[in-house]
């Protein structure tokens, strides 16, 4: 997983609502632990054609989006049942970050365990997002902040220990696996009785 630090990107917007998982990445291609690759299958029902080329209808194969890195999408995004492969496929799509009024609470929580930055704003700040596509949103994880071209900054709820995993680029595991020496060094020190 890759540090996260800053995202500045202009949007892709979508203002669909009650986006769920299966929808995200359909439970077919869920057969592999491999995070590469997935990209292909994001929103596979929807994204291509029944002769399999691309609809070019769908806000992802649209030639203005290509190369966005955050997704403006409608309330109740990642809802559904819980699967890592979702936030694998959205990164693998090049995605860096999600903004909606509301995300899944499952979705936020592999979100973030996996390097896409789940952003929760008021629908009214949503919704003038999803009316600006072509505005560069830069995002600081450091500081918390959405920052629009006009000078205006929203800040957004992220904990701090998720904070520290997307700055290091680490997840849990990670995280403990980084500190090794200090937990060898504790438990030597306090061994047991």
């Amino acid at each position: 997983m890759k540090a996260l630090r800053t995202v500045t990107s202009k949007s892709i917007c979508w203002a669909r609502s009650n986006i769920d998982t299966d929808q995200i990445i359909p439970a077919r291609f869920l057969s592999t632990t491999e995070r590469v690759g997935l990209g292909r299958f994001a929103f596979n029902d929807w994204r291509y054609l029944k002769d399999g080329s691309p609809d070019p209808d769908f806000v992802f194969n649209q030639a203005p989006n290509a190369g966005r890195s955050i997704l403006v999408a409608g309330p109740n995004f990642g809802c559904g049942s819980s699967r890592e492969h979702a936030p694998w496929a959205l990164t693998d799509l090049g995605l860096q970050a999600v903004i909606s009024s509301e995300i899944a609470d499952i979705f936020r929580g592999n979100s973030l365990k996996n390097g896409l930055l789940p952003i929760v704003l008021d629908q009214a700040i949503v919704e003038e997002l999803l009316a600006h596509p072509d505005w560069e949103l830069a995002i600081d994880v450091a500081d918390k902040s959405l920052r629009l071209p006009d000078g205006r900054s929203f800040h957004f709820h992220l904990d701090a220990f998720q904070q520290l995993c997307l700055l290091e680029g680490v997840d849990e595991l990670g995280y403990l696996l980084a500190r090794s020496p200090a937990i060898a060094k504790f438990e030597e020190s306090h061994h047991a009785c």
